[in-house]
């Protein structure tokens, strides 16, 4: 199991042998060659769509390791971006660069993305919860009356959202407008791999202990058009996970994600905007701590 208190934090990469191309929210992306990239995932956490001052040590090789996890186990539903042709010894001679990338990266095949989050909701909580209590409904779909915070949905249900720029907030939008960003056929396929995913993950996570309330997916085209699987797949970071134990209808249950920030945040005096505020040492333990658990957990036997 991956440990953070062997790690020094790393909030940021510096790569000089290859290009850099982008830097996400935690993720940083450099070019290796016209047909890949080092997909590198950074201590950097963000909440509310801004990146955090402090990085949290050994959160990247933690979501690197799940991620890794998830798509392999979802191989047969949906191509994923992985490369499985070049080492990180292929294109880091570098020794100080190679411990840079070591354990947190993956290489990955070049995609053209698609600018949406694919969005699954299995329980009715963050800005679905929201959207539920002005309007009844959550990106435009009509939900049964009196549902409460965090509770179980009669059935798993799609909710696409725009892809944000760093420091841009998603939007959730319905599905038609989904379909007239993307199209028709790339909507559909995206709406019902999305499901699969979800239904297959919630079942293996459930005899775990953990309940998958919500995810999140990205997808790209490849070199032939197929819609393939990229970025994160079913992480702390892009998931919310709850101890099923604790779980209730009418509160927010005990998670193995960022919620713990998030709450914390939610306590403060903050607009929400970048810069972010900073995060006691006490929340920072608590949190890696955390996705420590989702981990272990997760990918253990």
């Amino acid at each position: 199991m991956p440990n953070s208190t062997r790690h020094t934090a790393i909030a940021t990469t510096t790569i000089k042998s290859l290009p850099l191309i982008h830097q996400g929210k935690v993720r940083d992306l450099y070019a290796v060659g016209d047909d890949h990239l080092l997909m590198i995932a950074t201590d950097r956490i963000s909440a509310f769509d801004v990146i955090l001052p402090q990085p949290l040590a050994g959160k990247g090789i933690l979501l690197t390791q799940i991620a890794t996890f998830w798509f392999s186990l979802m191989g047969d539903l949906v191509p994923n971006h992985l490369s499985d042709s070049l080492t990180l010894e292929d294109i880091l001679s570098d020794p100080a660069e190679l411990a840079q990338a070591k354990d947190r990266s993956m290489i990955v095949k070049r995609l053209k993305g698609l600018p949406i989050e694919a969005v699954v909701r299995g329980y009715l909580i963050g800005s679905g919860w929201k959207d539920y209590q002005q309007s009844g409904s959550v990106c435009g779909i009509t939900l049964p009356a009196n549902l409460q915070l965090a509770q179980q949905l009669p059935e798993a249900i799609f909710t696409p959202a725009t892809k944000a720029d760093v420091g841009d907030h998603d939007e959730n939008i319905s599905y038609q407008q989904m379909i007239d960003t993307i199209g028709l056929g790339h909507a559909e396929e995206i709406k019902q791999k999305s499901l699969a995913i979800y239904q297959r993950a919630a079942a293996y996570a459930q005899q775990r202990g953990i309940i998958l309330a919500d995810t999140k997916f990205e997808f790209g085209l490849d070199e032939s058009g197929t819609i393939t699987l990229m970025d994160e797949i079913l992480t702390p970071d892009s998931s919310r996970f709850w101890e099923a134990d604790s779980w209730q209808a009418g509160a927010s249950p005990r998670s193995y994600d960022k919620q713990f920030v998030r709450d914390y945040l939610e306590t403060l005096d903050w607009n929400k905007a970048a810069p972010g505020p900073n995060l006691p040492e006490a929340i920072q333990l608590k949190t890696i701590q955390r996705y420590q658990q989702a981990y272990s957990k997760l990918t253990a036997g």
